[in-house]
Order: structure tokens, then C-alpha cells, then sequence
């Protein structure tokens, strides 16, 4: 009797976890900050799949980061770059081209934004 109710609540189990489009899929990516550039800087990644996005820059003491203001999309981040490299999770919820960028900038001189270290992320069905 015990086995047959222990069957029962794993099929039941199984079934929920199927039902539910379960997925361990997940979209990694690796890139790598340095002197006013983004190497990949353009992404391709699926809807509703999550990302794992790794992210170094290269050696040198300028500082960087990647930001990203999508929040209708399901990415807003904003996170400082080292040599070693920093994860980013998030799940995109909306098809379209998002921008990324490196908002550092020197005193009167021009953003790393606008020096050419900027991307887009483009989600797709």
C-alpha cells in the first residue's frame, strides 16, 4: 500500500514538472570589457530563457561597467567589472534590441558610452 501511494505522488510529481514546460536550459554567454569596447557586442538570446551572462575586462586601471535600463524586459542591471569574471542572471521577457553600456566617465571627458563601449542584447523568439 505504502509503495503504490509513493508511486502515485512521484508520477504526480513528474507530471506537474512536465506540464509546467520545465527547462534547465540556460543561455551563456562570456564578454570581456576593455579599453572603450565590449567584445560581443551584439548578442542574440531567446525569449524567456534565461542568460547567464559572465563579464571580465581586460587588464589596465581604467574602470568599467555594463549597465542595462530594460526593466519592461526583465533586465535592469548595473555591476563594476573586475578581472575576474561577474554573473549576471536575468530571464528576458520581451522580444526587441536592447542597449547595454559603460556609463564611467573622467571628469569633462567624453563617457566610455560614447568612446564606443556600448552593445545590444536582442531577444528572439
Amino acid at each position: 500500500m505504502r509503495s503504490i501511494r509513493y508511486s502515485i505522488i512521484l508520477v504526480c510529481l513528474i507530471f506537474v514538472i512536465f506540464a509546467q514546460g520545465y527547462s534547465d536550459e540556460v543561455q551563456k554567454i562570456e564578454m570581456v570589457g576593455g579599453e572603450y569596447y565590449f567584445e560581443s557586442n551584439h548578442i542574440i538570446v531567446k525569449v524567456n530563457v534565461p542568460v547567464e551572462l559572465r563579464v571580465r575586462k581586460t587588464a589596465g586601471f581604467t574602470p568599467h561597467n555594463i549597465m542595462m535600463r530594460s526593466p519592461e524586459a526583465g533586465k535592469n542591471f548595473r555591476v563594476n567589472l573586475r578581472r575576474s569574471p561577474r554573473i549576471i542572471r536575468f530571464t528576458p521577457t520581451k522580444t526587441g534590441k536592447y542597449p547595454f553600456w559603460c556609463d564611467k566617465k573622467f571628469l569633462f571627458f567624453q563617457s566610455h558610452k560614447n568612446k564606443g563601449m556600448k552593445g545590444i542584447i536582442e531577444v528572439v523568439d
